[in-house]
């Protein structure tokens, strides 16, 4: 007996709060006009820390969007959460209320999640000697809360879950989003990913780490992915969601349609908690198997985000990765760095580099990758340095390679109505 037709997964909408923006719109406009979002730290005192360099989220006040007591007993990354997904549904077109909601679900993931709602008490006990906490701490402190948020807003009913596999998290959500749609759990799917941990803890926990951008001097060229130059990441926070569609249910209401996700892919290196393999064994069956699922060939392929943290150890293994997988194509195939603009966003990161894909195959552009001004020998492919490119875009695979070796990528297609650039 034949298995039934997987049934595919189109993207309907998006919305994003990053520190390049605080919509997905503002924040593609950035990025193709390569504008960075780093900066001074100035959530908390810095000064006590090799690196002062953040991708910070600007001018967001949950107030303007949720209720002032809601919001006090909420953890920064269920905030944003909650704005970018009310953004992505509103971009949809959809509306929840004549949907079955028993067939719309939520999946988001994260790197730390809200545990600054257990921190903060704690360094105030620190400094005062006395702690206070609300009843709603521990519990708003769970990462599973800005996907029960996002669900909780939009009243969904379908499959609920939470991603936290480090880096990799926002990618992955978003490819177990997929997985549903295929096996016909659910029609709608909101998914991404959200990070939101410039606090004193994140920062000391990666500077004992040595992986930090200590060019404070200059903030905005502090992250150098690729770039010879490069002396670490800068920390970001941020936030993506998008809303997946199964493909009948989109055309039966008439949506706008930005691409499909033909494809995903998750692989563990078994190697280090914080170093890649070498070889880049994992990142390279990750690559090969999320287009072994999209049915595409890595000659295909007209752009691949990079993961792109500008460590010196990530660049030249990620390169290395992608010469592997792609042969002689790998120096014909565009690669950008997000992460160059962003920071480093975490849990978010891969999510918003996903609506980075998704763009550039709806639009035919490709963001470029800004401070990659003095390539690294050892990081020998086409970049996109300093200025984006206006070009068929088709297919694009996004890289996400997580702490603890756990990697996921994604194949994100055009879609076939979409044949002419759109703005």
């Amino acid at each position: 007996m034949s298995l039934p037709a997987r049934r595919r997964a189109v993207v309907t909408g998006m919305g994003a709060i990053t520190p390049v923006g605080n919509s997905a719109a503002a924040t593609w406009s950035a990025l193709v006009a390569g504008c960075s979002g780093l900066g001074p730290v100035t959530r908390f005192d810095a000064s006590p820390y090799p690196s002062r360099v953040a991708g910070e989220i600007k001018g967001f006040c949950p107030e303007d969007f949720i209720d002032a007591k809601e919001a006090r007993r909420m953890a920064r990354a269920s905030q944003v959460a909650i704005v970018a997904a009310r953004e992505a549904v509103t971009d949809s077109g959809l509306d929840l209320a004549h949907e079955d909601r028993e067939r719309a679900g939520v999946i988001m993931g994260t790197g730390i999640g809200c545990v600054e709602m257990l921190t903060e008490p704690l360094f105030k006990l620190r400094d005062t000697g006395v702690v206070r906490t609300s009843p709603f701490s521990a519990l708003a402190a769970l990462a599973n809360m800005p996907a029960f948020h996002v669900g909780l807003e939009q009243r969904c009913l379908g499959p609920m879950s939470t991603v936290v596999t480090a880096c990799a998290s926002g990618v992955q959500a978003i490819g177990d989003a997929l997985e549903v749609i295929r096996r016909d759990t659910a029609d709608i799917m909101l998914a991404g990913g959200v990070e939101a941990q410039i606090t004193p803890l994140f920062f000391g926990g990666f500077s004992a780490l040595h992986n930090l951008s200590a060019r404070n001097d200059d903030p905005a060229g502090a992250s150098r992915p690729f770039d010879a130059d490069r002396d670490g990441l800068v920390i970001g926070e941020g936030v993506a969601v998008l809303v997946l569609e199964a493909l009948e249910h989109a055309q039966a209401r008439g949506a706008r349609i930005y691409a499909e996700v033909l494809g995903q892919a998750t692989s563990s290196d078994a190697y280090h908690i914080a170093q890649p393999d070498p070889a880049g064994d994992g990142p390279v069956r990750c690559m090969r198997w999320a287009m072994r699922d999209a049915g595409v060939a890595p000659e295909q392929i007209d752009y691949v985000n990079a993961h792109g943290t500008a460590t010196r150890m990530n660049d030249p293994v990620e390169t290395a990765a992608i010469k592997r997988v792609f042969g002689s194509h790998a120096y014909e195939v565009p690669i950008s760095a997000t992460k160059s603009m962003t920071g480093h966003c975490f849990g978010g990161s891969g999510a918003i580099e996903t609506l980075a894909c998704v763009m550039s195959v709806y639009a035919d552009t490709i963001h470029p990758t800004i401070n990659c001004e003095r390539p690294d020998p050892d990081c020998d492919l086409d970049y996109v340095p300093g200025v984006a490119r206006h070009q068929p875009v088709y297919l694009a695979l996004n890289n996400a390679f997580g702490f603890g070796g756990q990697n996921a990528c994604l194949v994100v297609s055009k879609w076939k109505g979409n044949s002419t650039p759109c703005a």
